[in-house]
């Protein structure tokens, strides 16, 4: 399984990312290209921050869904979001798309690190884990759009 701590797969999203304009439509979904980079942005972020919690998240998730945001089968098309996650308004694809290019590039810099807190929803992650998740997760979209 790929991981966005790898060199090379940080590259290839970078590159993919770069791909990717305005005017770049989607094969499935409602979220535009804007909408897109914002919403991968949070996942990274969650990472990054890496803060302490004291959620014991949802066993029923666990149970059935984590294993999926980490192995090597891609995750099907028109998946639920979050709320949290939706765009409900427009988004500027420029500024997002560089947002999102930064932090890409910053969780790829944690290579080093060795305390990972679980995630709120999903609980204990390995930092390989980690790694792959993000990797996951913006494959998934940026085949959404083509790239």
């Amino acid at each position: 399984m790929q991981s966005l701590l790898n060199g090379d797969t940080h590259t290839e999203i970078i590159n993919r990312l770069d791909k990717l304009n305005e005017n770049s439509e989607r094969l499935w979904g409602k979220m535009t290209v804007g909408q897109m980079c914002w919403h991968c942005q949070y996942p990274l972020k969650l990472a990054i921050t890496n803060k302490k919690n004291t959620s014991r998240g949802n066993w029923f998730i666990k149970l059935f869904f984590k294993k999926s945001l980490y192995d090597d089968k891609p995750w099907r098309r028109n998946l639920p979001t979050s709320p949290q996650l939706k765009a409900r308004e427009p988004k500027n694809f420029k500024e997002e798309r560089d947002k999102l290019k930064s932090l890409i590039n910053e969780f790829h810099s944690l290579q080093g690190r060795e305390v990972w807190y679980p995630h709120p929803t999903f609980g204990t992650f390995t930092k390989d884990q980690w790694g792959q998740l993000q990797y996951k997760h913006l494959n998934h979209h940026l085949t959404q759009f083509g790239v």
